[in-house]
Parts: structure tokens; sequence; C-alpha cells
């Protein structure tokens, strides 16, 4: 069976996506930026009988996160599935008019930089396999820029730009490129933003495999 990896997993959203694909059968890579939480992560779902091991690296170090697909290639098997959903960290979201040329650096390299280089590492093993699906999830700036936000709003709207590029390149090589906007915040027991939920959204955005952007829910007014 191949692998989906999971870049930015959490107990949230990375363990339930970690749940819906493992019921298919997919192994799962989990990779965080703390080694500790990526192993205790995988033995989590190791004891509920999936096959799911733990990777650390930091997006925003590109040689760090080739390594780890590596790792998980190696471990596991050829990657199908990629998954590029790492929370932003909070220093990214300033507003506009404070924005400095410095302040853009990490969400950059976060938004653009990791997801580049994923991809790059992804991808042969994809064109081995003759199929393969990249998932980008992020939140609503991505597609309505908010001025309190302005590192999330300009990098997302990078990462959105590289994946829609992606998608057209690659649909004819079996390789799906999709995006997942979440407006607002993941809520346990909404009805479309649960983590469960979403992942449901991804599983499906994974089989049916139509069209690029796609929302958990309605964008804010």
């Amino acid at each position: 069976m191949t692998t989906i990896a999971i870049i930015g997993a959490g107990p949230g959203l990375g363990v339930a996506v970690a749940r819906r694909f493992g019921r298919e059968g997919f192994d799962v890579a989990l990779i965080t930026r703390s080694a500790d939480r990526a192993r205790a992560l995988a033995a989590d779902l190791a004891g509920e009988g999936l096959t799911a091991r733990g990777f650390a690296a930091d997006v925003r170090d590109p040689k760090a996160l080739e390594a780890a697909l590596d790792a998980a290639t190696a471990t596991l098997g050829p990657i199908e599935v990629m998954q590029y959903s790492p929370v932003p960290q909070r220093e990214f979201m300033r507003p506009v008019l404070e924005t400095t040329p410095a302040d853009l650096v990490g969400p950059i390299e976060f938004s653009v930089y990791g997801p580049v280089a994923a991809v790059h590492q992804v991808l042969p093993g994809m064109r081995a396999l003759g199929r393969g699906t990249i998932l980008f999830v992020n939140g609503g700036t991505a597609a309505v820029p908010h001025p309190d936000r302005a590192g999330t709003s300009l990098a997302f709207a990078a990462e959105s730009a590289y994946g829609h590029l992606l998608h057209g390149v690659l649909a004819d090589e079996g390789i799906h490129v999709a995006q997942l906007v979440i407006p607002g915040a993941i809520s346990p027991g909404h009805p479309r933003k649960d983590p469960a939920a979403l992942a449901e959204s991804l599983w499906n955005i994974h089989r049916d495999r139509h069209g690029y952007r796609h929302f958990a829910d309605d964008l804010d007014s």
C-alpha cells in the first residue's frame, strides 16, 4: 500500500485525516516540528491499528523537510498523497501598515519555500506510481486578504497561486492538486469544520479529483 504524508500534523485535523485515509488502507507519515510529538501521535494511531510513523522537520527548513519526506518513503513506501497543512505562527499575522519586509520572511518560508520543497521531494515518486494527490490546506485569508493578517494574506496568496499552477500542469500525469480553504477556526462539533468533517472533505477531494479550490464553509462576510 502507499502512504499519505501529513505535513504539519497535529492532534486535530492531522490525526483525523490520518484516521480517514488509514481506513482506506493508507500508511501514514506524520511530520511535525517536534520529534516527541510526532512519535506520540504515531503511537496513538498505531494503537488504533493503523500503520503510522512520526518524523520531525520544521517546514521553514527545506533540507530538513526533504530529509523527513525521504525517511517517510524509506520507512513506509511511496507517498501517493501529500497534505501540506501546518498552522501558521501568530507573529505572521500583523496589521498591514505595521508589516515590514523582515516580517514577511517567515510567512514566505512557511507558505512558499516549504510547499515548493515538499512538492519537489514527492513528485518523482508520484510520477513513478503514475498517480498522486497534493493537498494544500489554508485559512480564509488565502481567498480574502485581511488587513490585520498581512503575513498570511500575502503568503497564502502565493501558496494558492503555486498550487493552482501545479493543478494545471500535473493533471495530465494523473496527479491531482487541490486546495481546501477553511474560513475561521477548525471547530470540534461544527457540521463542516469539525476535524472529522474536514478529513472527509479532504478524502472526497482526493477521491473525486474535481477542481482546484474547495471551501470547507462559507467565507466570512
